[in-house]
């Protein structure tokens, strides 16, 4: 199940392909920690990085970043 399916069904709508547009135009994002650690290494790293990828250092902020948002939104 994609991220846009799970959303969708826990929000009980029927699959639109508009629901994530939608929260966008809001100024919310959807993340993961893929999604966020890539986002941390682009602007702490920026494009003259040694490295391509993100680090361990990066999904371990990530992975602390959603997990303080997680509780903020409950």
């Amino acid at each position: 199940m994609t991220m846009r399916e799970a959303l969708e069904h826990a929000m009980g709508r029927e699959p639109d392909g508009d629901t994530l547009e939608r929260f966008k135009a809001g100024g919310l994002a959807m993340v993961s920690e893929d999604t966020m650690s890539k986002a941390i290494h682009d602007v702490y790293c920026g494009i003259m990085a040694d490295h391509a990828d993100p680090s361990e250092k990066d999904h371990e902020q990530a992975r602390a970043l959603i997990t303080v948002l997680q509780q903020q939104s409950a």
